[in-house]
């Protein structure tokens, strides 16, 4: 059989190529693993991506409250906030309003419970006691009951 050509393939360690393939680890088989797992990322990520657009965005059960003060009056011993508060009719509230010194510290508190209402925005006017005489009076947050 000197004179007939085998009908064998080239193996890829055979090869002058696919010797320097094997050597420097790009044979196939590392090649499939690489696409698997970098497909396999992307099916991580996109997944994570839409659990969290679903999440955070397209559940539309979110509720909203705004709050904006408009005004004070200040005393020797109190200080009356005038303020005004916007969220969904039917939605109840508590607000912290608080009366503040000269050096910005807390001398008064008071937690208000803002009943459920038809309308969407009102207007509030608390007053809170203080130990000195107050600088400013404000509402400090408001959270959905």
């Amino acid at each position: 059989m000197a004179g007939t050509a085998s009908p064998s393939t080239p193996t890829t360690e055979s090869s002058p190529g696919g010797e320097l393939d094997a050597r420097y680890g790009r044979s196939t088989g590392r090649r499939k693993r690489s696409r698997l797992l970098v497909l396999g990322a992307a099916i991580v990520f996109v997944a994570l991506f839409a659990a969290w657009v679903v999440w955070g965005g397209l559940d539309g059960t979110t509720a909203d409250i705004d709050v904006r003060d408009t005004g004070y009056v200040l005393t020797d011993s109190t200080a009356t906030v005038r303020f005004e508060i916007t969220m969904d009719p039917g939605t109840a509230a508590t607000c912290a309003v608080q009366a503040l010194d000269d050096s910005f510290e807390i001398i008064g508190w008071k937690i208000v419970e803002i009943p459920a209402s038809t309308e969407r925005t009102r207007g509030f006017v608390e007053t809170v006691r203080t130990v000195i005489r107050p600088n400013t009076g404000l509402i400090y947050r408001c959270w959905l009951a």
